[in-house]
């Protein structure tokens, strides 16, 4: 290809130059890119630069994963998989435990509330079955992490042996059970509630009468006032309806087994096969077609109790409406 070209100043010059034409397929433009047999390279470089890259990646990531490796060392050294780092007043959780409530609705959106129709049998097996599940692993030791071999039988004057749990005996308690359907069927349902659980944390018990607070319910103070010695170390539990209709509509309420939480359940060590104790609140004559707030509350000289939408302390609460 020629071209001529004119300066500024009128004198003339020409160049010429010639632009080689691929006549390459793409086919073969590819075969090439890939590999060069003129130049031997390979995706455009050669052997030797391959090889530098390679070894500069494989020496860059090994330092990585030993990094890697030696942080994760020194991080799975200062833990252990039966006691927490930070127990106690140290932890997030606390000192203050809380509680708990069985069974919860499956549906998120329904939050705290135990609604259902006792004419309808579906509604019914629902929350029996939910209720089912959770007292799966208290029915059936086999689903324990050591089968419940590590369990052992425990009272008052018999607290666990070294390394031992004491079992939760779900035999007394009473209608709340599932061959009653837990009383849902009778507009008497069953709810099950438990402590929280804190590693290390030791109840302090009202074994003096004197250190029995002034907002204690009376009926609890009378059960105290009549317990041995022996059967005051205990966290005691007691349900009621959080406003004033709320009280005049829940209508009576018995606790099974007892009361209370036994005290040789405490301190929580997460041993094996350690089960919560539950108590089962058996709501006798709750008014129907009437939502009910219900507030159950732990007593302990060292559960400190917050009435709190935010942050609920030494208590739970639940709706109940049965239709």
């Amino acid at each position: 290809m020629v071209k001529h070209n004119t300066d500024t100043n009128g004198i003339g010059y020409e160049w010429e130059y010639a632009k080689v034409k691929d006549d390459r397929t793409i086919w073969q433009k590819i075969i090439m890119g890939i590999y060069n047999p003129s130049s031997h390279e390979f995706l455009g470089r050669s052997a030797k630069s391959w090889g530098g890259i390679l070894l500069f990646y494989a020496v860059f990531y090994s330092s990585l994963a030993c990094m890697f490796a030696i942080c994760m060392k020194v991080l799975l050294s200062t833990l252990n998989d039966n006691t927490p780092h930070f127990t106690l007043s140290s932890s997030l959780i606390g000192t203050n435990p809380g509680l708990g409530f069985r069974p919860m609705s499956p549906n998120v959106e329904d939050g705290s509330l135990i609604y259902y129709a006792a004419d309808n049998a579906t509604n019914v097996e629902a929350w029996t079955t939910e209720l089912d599940k959770f007292l799966a692993v208290y029915k059936n030791k086999t689903l324990l992490p050591d089968k419940g071999n590590n369990q052992q039988k425990c009272g008052y004057n018999m607290p666990p042996q070294k390394d031992k749990v004491c079992e939760v005996s779900l035999a007394n308690m009473g209608p709340c059970a599932t061959e009653y359907k837990y009383q849902y069927h009778k507009a008497q349902p069953c709810v099950f509630i438990k402590l929280n659980k804190i590693f290390d944390w030791e109840p302090e018990f009202y074994t003096n009468k004197t250190d029995i607070p002034a907002d204690m319910p009376q009926e609890l103070k009378e059960t105290i006032a009549q317990r041995m010695k022996h059967e005051l170390f205990t966290i005691w539990v007691t349900c009621d309806g959080e406003a004033p209709a709320d009280k005049d509509n829940i209508g009576p309420v018995k606790l099974y087994p007892q009361d209370g939480f036994p005290g040789y359940y405490y301190p929580y060590r997460n041993k094996r096969d350690y089960l919560s104790p539950l108590i089962a609140i058996h709501f006798l004559n709750p008014k129907r077609h009437t939502l009910i707030n219900v507030e159950c509350r732990a007593w302990a000289k060292n559960i400190f109790y917050k009435r709190s939408l935010q942050n609920r302390e030494g208590s739970v609460h639940f709706e109940l409406m049965i239709d």
